[in-house]
C-alpha cells in the first residue's frame, strides 16, 4: 500500500489529507496540521481526450510510437488519453487504429492509459482542414462501421454541413460515440442540425470553424449560444486567454487538450503530423506556410497556463482532468475505490510525481 499526503483536490474541497492506495484508492485521511505535511498538491490525473503525438513519436505510425508518446504524456501528469488521428487515405488509417487498438488492449508500464481513439476525420470540410493533410471523404456509415471493428473509438470530428454528416452523427450517437462538430465552415443554421442530431462536442474550440458574427453566428455562436462541451487548446498561440476566458463562462464544461504533435517535448525541427511534414518553433508547430499544426503542449503546461490567466485551483483541476473524464464516462476523481490514477504537483504546477493504476511513473 503506497501512501501521500499534501493538499488534496478535488472539484467541491481542498484539504489536507493522506491517502493510501494500491490500484484503486483505499483510505483518505483529513489531517488538521501543516505539520509535516509536504507543500504540494494531489489530484487525479490529467485526462487529454485530443493527443496525436509527443516525444517524437505519433500515433499514425503505429504500435510502438503510441507507446511511445503514451509513456511521453505520462511523464506530464497526464494518466488517460484519446490517440488522436489524423485525415489520411483508408489504409493508413486502418493501420493507426490496429496500432492503437494493441495499445489499448495490452498496456505498458509507464504509459498513459490509452483509452481509444479520437477520429478526427476524414469525415471533414476541405475548406477548413488546418493543418489536416488533404484526404477528406464524404461521411459514409459502411466506412465507418468498418473502422469502428478495429478499435475502440470514442470521439469523432465530422463537419455537420457536409451530405450524409446528419446521418452519421445518429448512427454514432446510437453507438454510443461522442461526435463533436469541427474543421466545418457550417453556418449557425446548420451547426444547430448538427447539434439537434447528437453532435454535442466542438473540437479545437474557435479554431477551424466559423467565427461568430453579429449577423451570421457561425459554429462559434451555436456553441456560445447552446452547448454544454467543448474542447479548447489552452497554449497561448491557439486561442488568447481572454477568448478562453469568454469560452468558460459561456459552456461552463469547457475542457483542456493539448492537440500535442510529435513535436511535443522535442527541440526545435521537422517533425511528421500524418502525410505533412510540420516544423516546430519556439512552442509552437507550423506547416511550412505558418499555419499551426497541432501544438507542443503538455497537460502540465496547460495547468500552468490556466494558473497564470487566473483560474483558480478547483477549476484547473475540473479543466484538465475531471470534465473530460465525465464527457467520456471515466471513472476519475479522489474517492475511495476510485482508479489511483494520480498526478502531485508542487506549488508551481510542475509535476513531482505521476500514478497509474497505483503504479509511479519512472522517469
Amino acid at each position: 500500500m503506497t501512501q501521500l499526503t499534501g493538499t488534496l483536490v478535488t472539484p467541491s474541497l481542498t484539504c489536507l489529507g493522506r491517502l493510501e492506495f494500491d490500484e484503486r484508492i483505499q483510505a483518505i485521511t483529513p489531517l488538521a496540521s501543516l505539520e509535516g505535511v509536504p507543500r504540494r498538491y494531489i489530484l487525479p490525473g490529467f485526462v487529454d481526450l485530443h493527443v496525436h503525438g509527443g516525444g517524437g513519436a505519433e500515433c499514425m505510425e503505429g504500435e510502438a510510437a503510441v507507446r511511445q508518446m503514451a509513456r511521453f504524456h505520462a511523464q506530464h501528469g497526464t494518466t488517460a488519453l484519446l490517440a488522436t488521428t489524423v485525415t489520411a487515405p483508408l489504409p493508413d488509417l486502418e493501420s493507426a487504429l490496429r496500432g492503437i487498438a494493441a495499445v489499448v488492449e495490452n498496456p505498458g508500464p509507464g504509459e498513459a492509459r490509452v483509452l481509444g481513439v479520437h477520429l478526427e476525420g476524414p469525415f471533414i470540410s476541405p475548406q477548413k482542414l488546418g493543418a489536416q493533410p488533404p484526404y477528406t471523404m464524404l461521411p459514409d456509415q459502411k466506412t465507418m462501421r468498418h473502422l469502428l471493428a478495429l478499435a475502440p473509438i470514442r470521439v469523432v470530428t465530422l463537419a455537420p454541413e457536409l451530405p450524409g454528416a446528419l446521418e452519421l452523427i445518429a448512427f454514432l450517437k446510437a453507438e454510443g460515440v461522442r461526435v463533436q462538430q469541427g474543421h466545418t465552415e457550417a453556418t449557425y443554421a446548420q451547426s444547430l442540425v448538427g447539434f439537434e442530431a447528437g453532435a454535442q462536442g466542438f473540437t479545437h474550440f474557435y479554431n477551424a470553424m466559423t467565427p461568430l458574427h453579429h449577423r451570421e453566428p457561425g459554429v462559434v455562436g451555436l456553441a456560445l449560444e447552446r452547448a454544454e462541451w467543448a474542447e479548447v487548446i489552452p497554449d497561448g498561440l491557439h486561442v488568447h486567454p481572454a477568448a478562453v476566458r469568454v469560452l468558460t463562462k459561456a459552456i461552463s464544461q469547457t475542457y483542456a487538450v493539448t492537440d500535442a504533435v510529435a513535436a511535443a517535448g522535442m527541440p526545435e525541427g521537422e517533425y511528421r503530423l500524418g502525410r505533412h511534414r510540420v516544423f516546430k518553433k519556439g512552442e509552437g508547430v507550423f506547416l511550412a506556410d505558418g499555419t499551426l499544426a497541432g501544438s507542443a503542449l503538455t497537460m502540465d503546461k496547460a495547468a500552468q497556463n490556466l494558473s497564470r490567466w487566473g483560474y483558480a485551483l478547483h477549476d484547473i483541476l475540473q479543466m484538465t482532468s475531471g470534465l473530460a473524464a465525465q464527457y467520456i464516462g471515466l471513472e476519475s476523481g479522489l474517492e475511495v475505490g476510485m482508479p489511483a490514477d494520480l498526478v502531485v504537483l508542487d506549488e508551481h504546477f510542475e509535476v513531482l510525481e505521476v500514478y497509474i493504476r497505483g503504479q509511479r511513473v519512472r522517469a
